[in-house]
């Protein structure tokens, strides 16, 4: 896979996610992909400082963009 497919893959992956974000006034945006398994993304809105935050992420982010980039192996919300 592309660096080009990754990203789609990725952002594919963050579309079905954004919809429950907005719901709760939150947003995320892809920042980076390093070594084609390490995603970096961006919580915005209400997610920057919602308790259940750390459980998004796990939970619906990186089990989101694990079934669109299998070989994702991390990834992480930076501030």
């Amino acid at each position: 896979m592309t660096h080009e497919e990754l990203t789609l893959n990725i952002e594919k992956a963050l579309d079905e996610i954004r919809p429950f974000l907005n719901s709760d006034g939150g947003d995320i945006s892809l920042v980076s992909i390093e070594d084609e398994k390490h995603v970096k993304v961006r919580l915005q809105g209400a997610c920057t400082s919602c308790s259940l935050s750390i459980s998004t992420m796990k939970a619906g982010v990186e089990t989101t963009i694990k079934k669109y980039a299998p070989q994702i192996e991390t990834v992480v919300n930076i501030a």
